[in-house]
């Protein structure tokens, strides 16, 4: 090799084929990676969605169960407090709307 031009076309031509099989090796780990990464991801969706439904089934199961014996529904005294909440809340909807129809005419 006493050409230089010709040992710099081969020491380029080995220079690429190096950065060519690095770069192959590293794209090659890094969509395995990204492989294992989504089939960790799934799995994980997977059981989440799993403990998501499980838990839904036995509180819906325990509903269920509380309302066959308990006669199904809300008791008296829920149904009053719930009456008296609900008078409440008109109320004070009656008294806000008074003040401000007295804001409004005051200001114009």
């Amino acid at each position: 090799m006493s050409n230089p031009l010709v040992q710099a076309f081969f020491v380029g031509r080995a220079v690429a084929e190096v950065i060519n099989e690095r770069l192959e090796v590293a794209v090659t780990d890094a969509l395995s990676d990204l492989g294992k990464f989504d089939a960790e991801a799934r799995e994980q969706m997977r059981q989440f969605t799993d403990e998501v439904v499980e838990r839904a089934n036995r509180a819906a199961e325990a509903a269920n169960a509380g309302q066959s014996t308990s006669g199904g529904g809300y008791s008296g005294s829920d149904s009053v407090d719930l009456q008296a909440t609900i008078d409440e809340l008109r109320a004070e909807i009656a008294l806000l709307r008074n003040e401000l129809q007295r804001y409004r005419s005051s200001s114009v």
